[in-house]
């Protein structure tokens, strides 16, 4: 088995794709980072619904060209000073784009568009110099829709709000549908290194809720309930975490790894594209939820802070739902339920305290968690961190099912 897939991935690497993330994907991965914690500022410091719409929007735009250079770099390798230094030309198109995102809607919006095409630019041009003769003649298929939605971002940021966001959203529109537009063969995925990418995003995502924690501690006096609602905190960072990385990160690489090559294309920007947008759009809102419960921890919360917070982490597992139900994963209606349940517990930090909610939350979520990692011990799942000898939850099984 090993030198089989030792010389699968000799051969993918020969035909100038990757199967592992390298370390300037890494460095991308943190400038792209940079938007999330823009974005997250921009519900933390103006809450309301206008602001989450403003949020979805944005991300929505920038998470399409981020998942594109996934699909570009899974196809060509940063290996060569040309094409380093067209990534760090990405990357300096994805800051500008973050940097714009506070006043996006208002002043910098032409710079937010500008920053959008120039990200959109150097996609194309890498995919279609460098990508070989199958992922080029992809692109020429993929290209002029990118190129329209990026029209339409550069037109939006010219006119005033209420136009932009209509202009935003067509591009939002157009993006979706591309995958039913075009044909996807010519995009090569090799599950390895695409399904790494978007896992080390999500890690970098949910590593803003402890930057949100951080970042709201300045000038506050360290008492001990103040010590115990950080602690919560990044108990619930944690609760994401392995909800995500318990099992379904390895899942969903074994049940892309599955499917025939030419077929991958849609399913993997399905699950990986538009399941993970709602995934990370969950961490955005929950990073901002935590960030005002705790600067409010033993009052309760505004709507709009208990919202953000239950309603945060109820998108995680909503996007988890969809995740599971495009790869074909075992039961996803778990997390269907689960994100119900979550969101209910907004009630609580509005009738009583803002950190009796981040305390139920994280008992409500990490039961629906466990529940599922013993329902999948049960069947003989396993995962690299959950394993009948080496986890709590396994020993816990295996001891129930030896009585």
């Amino acid at each position: 088995m090993s030198s089989e897939m030792s010389g699968s991935a000799v051969e993918m690497e020969a035909e100038g794709g990757q199967v592992r993330a390298s370390t300037l994907e890494l460095f991308f991965d943190l400038v792209f980072v940079f938007t999330i914690t823009q974005l997250t500022h921009v519900f933390t410091h103006h809450p309301g619904w206008r602001e989450v719409g403003e949020v979805a929007l944005m991300f929505a735009i920038i998470w399409w060209m981020y998942s594109g250079y996934v699909f570009l770099t899974n196809e060509v390798a940063p290996n060569s000073s040309a094409r380093r230094t067209f990534l760090l030309v990405g990357m300096f198109g994805f800051f500008v784009i973050a940097i714009a995102i506070p006043d996006a809607f208002h002043g910098t919006g032409l710079v937010f568009g500008l920053g959008y095409l120039v990200v959109n630019l150097v996609h194309t041009l890498m995919f279609a110099t460098a990508g070989g003769a199958r992922a080029s003649a992809a692109m020429l298929r993929l290209g002029p829709l990118n190129t329209l939605t990026a029209g339409l971002v550069v037109a939006g940021g010219l006119t005033h709000d209420r136009v932009r966001a209509v202009l935003w959203a067509v591009a939002i529109v157009i993006q979706i549908v591309t995958p039913y537009l075009i044909r996807s063969d010519g995009f090569a995925v090799r599950p390895s290194h695409f399904c790494e990418r978007h896992g080390l995003v999500i890690i970098i995502a949910l590593g803003e809720s402890v930057v949100a924690i951080g970042a709201n501690l300045a000038g506050m006096d360290l008492t001990v309930g103040l010590i115990a609602s950080v602690a919560l905190g990044l108990t619930l960072g944690y609760v994401l975490w392995w909800a995500y990385f318990g099992m379904d990160d390895e899942r969903g690489e074994h049940a892309l790894t599955a499917i025939p090559g030419p077929l991958r294309p849609r399913p993997a920007v399905l699950a990986y594209g538009y399941a993970l947008f709602v995934i990370l759009l969950g961490i955005i809102l929950t990073a901002a939820g935590i960030a005002m419960t705790i600067a409010h921890g033993n009052q309760p919360a505004s709507t709009a802070a208990a919202l953000a917070l239950s309603g945060g982490v109820a998108l995680f597992f909503l996007g988890q739902c969809a995740f599971r139900l495009v790869l074909h994963l075992p039961r996803p209606w778990w997390r269907l339920l689960a994100a119900v349940c979550v969101l209910a517990t907004a009630f609580v930090g509005i009738g009583w305290v803002a950190w009796g909610q981040l305390a139920v939350l994280i008992v409500v979520a990490y039961g629906f968690v466990i529940a599922d990692d013993l329902l999948a011990v049960r069947t003989g799942e396993d995962s690299s961190y959950v394993r009948p000898e080496t986890s709590t939850v396994g020993r816990f099984v295996t001891r129930n099912q030896k009585q």
